[in-house]
């Protein structure tokens, strides 16, 4: 939304060009034209109102740089070979707006692939110890935890952000919608998206299958514990009976 995203411009310029910087409610952070000594301090200075942080490495691999000019002469705002051509005629703040809200997208994508990815190697031993041993390594409880992360992730993906569909702000803006679909397009968004949905359904899948085992154990030692318990009931009964009888 158009309205988590505040839009700054330096007071002074040191070329032609003005220094423009897009902050993004989640936490991203878009600059144009901006120093990369100022974007440290800009950075620097946000720390202290990190919530939630991720990982700085994490952070680092995952930004997306694009370099970007004005056409000679009135023309489309368009994406070529990893070059911005922006019209010099045209609605400039918004077109910069409408990529770095792609580019916002796919760093914010990029985060939750490297998480899954973690996720994936973490869980690699338990697929491995089921195949070779028939074994299951984790407990109920760590089953249901590993579950609930994957559905929190999902839920971040599909529900709670625009990776499946157009914003709501560009319906309004036709040519920015379309500019909006070819940045996404090149970021490949939609397939990465639709991969990472692949993978945590595979994830889940073997989530489910663990904690279908799992119940089925329990379920067992449930039905063992009252046999056995039958049978210790039986066994003072046949005592009773024979003091009674002797």
């Amino acid at each position: 939304d158009a309205n988590d995203v505040l839009h700054m411009v330096a007071t002074y310029q040191l070329e032609t060009e003005h220094r423009e910087i897009y902050f993004f409610r989640e936490g991203s952070v878009v600059f144009w034209n901006v120093a990369e000594l100022e974007r440290a301090n800009v950075l620097r200075y946000l720390k202290s109102y990190e919530e939630g942080k991720y990982d700085e490495q994490a952070v680092e691999e995952e930004s997306e740089s694009l370099t970007y000019r004005y056409s000679e002469g009135p023309s489309k705002t368009k994406l070529v070979n990893d070059k911005i051509f922006l019209n010099p005629e045209g609605q400039t703040d918004l077109e910069k707006y409408t990529f770095s809200n792609a580019m916002t997208l796919s760093v914010k994508l990029g985060i939750w692939e490297a998480s899954l990815d973690r996720y994936i190697n973490n869980i690699e031993y338990v697929s491995e110890e089921l195949s070779k041993h028939g074994r299951v390594v984790l407990s109920q409880t760590q089953v249901l935890q590993r579950m609930g992360q994957l559905f929190a992730l999902r839920h971040l993906i599909n529900l709670s952000s625009d990776l499946l569909d157009v914003p709501d702000f560009y319906w309004e803006y036709e040519e920015l919608e379309q500019l909006y679909k070819k940045v996404s397009n090149y970021l490949s968004i939609s397939k990465r998206t639709s991969v990472m949905n692949v993978k945590l359904n595979h994830c889940i899948e073997l989530m489910e299958l663990l904690k279908s085992h799992l119940s089925e154990q329990h379920a067992s030692r449930l039905e063992w514990i009252i046999i056995i318990l039958i049978m210790v009931e039986v066994g003072f009964e046949l005592l009773h009976f024979l003091e009674r009888l002797y």
